[in-house]
């Protein structure tokens, strides 16, 4: 299950932090700026979470957490800068399912969210199955029925990254955002280096799928045919 998270944030810095730490987790994002615009949006698209911020133009975050808890089932985490236990509890009668005060750790927020999304019996993908083929994140392998592998960490993430994908193009950027964090300031031939070794430990499963150069652009994953 690939989950949705819609980030309601004013603060372009904010909603891009917020991104780049969910998406590193394997999250879907959408960004919109105001109440109004996420009300729109959720007219049309569905979503299993919602972080939104409280003070916003237009729309602001009570309204838009009310909206969303007499409309559609899902959670809400709201992000304030203020931290008064008056806000916190006017934010949970209105039904916000946690709370986080500005400024905050970004793998606080993850952890945050993870949290109500399993409360909504809702989680991101623990097992990836491309035809004989299992990659399962919590033991960091891949398998079939007869072989198992176990890979190295940033290996098994870049594998992780590409199969929950197939086919879609990733360019070494992406990867290194995603993988190593926005903040890496290393050379970006370490995904080539990475992706060698990768290929490499997965030889005996090549007539599975194969880890592919896009030339020019970067790497995808394809399964078997």
């Amino acid at each position: 299950m690939d989950l949705k998270i819609l980030i309601v944030d004013d603060d372009e810095n904010i909603r891009e932090l917020v991104r780049l730490f969910l998406e590193k987790e394997g999250f879907q994002t959408t960004q919109v700026s105001d109440g109004n615009e996420a009300s729109e949006l959720l007219e049309k698209e569905t979503f299993h979470c919602a972080v939104i911020d409280i003070m916003m133009p237009n729309m602001d975050g009570w309204a838009l957490c009310e909206e969303i808890k007499q409309y559609y089932e899902m959670p809400v985490l709201m992000l304030t800068a203020r931290s008064e236990v008056d806000d916190r509890i006017k934010g949970f009668k209105l039904g916000t399912d946690d709370y986080l005060t500005k400024p905050f750790h970004p793998m606080e927020l993850v952890m945050r969210v993870k949290s109500i999304l399993k409360r909504y019996n809702l989680s991101s993908d623990e097992i990836i199955t491309l035809g004989a083929i299992q990659i399962d994140t919590r033991k960091y392998s891949v398998s079939t029925d007869d072989m198992s592998i176990s890979l190295p960490v940033k290996q098994f993430d870049l594998l992780y990254t590409l199969a929950r994908s197939p086919g879609k193009i990733f360019t070494r950027d992406q990867l290194i955002e995603k993988i190593w964090g926005f903040d890496y300031e290393g050379d970006d031939r370490t995904v080539d280096t990475q992706i060698k070794r990768l290929r490499k430990n997965l030889s005996d499963m090549d007539n599975q799928m194969e880890i592919k150069t896009v030339r020019g652009l970067g790497y995808k994953l394809e399964r078997a045919k």
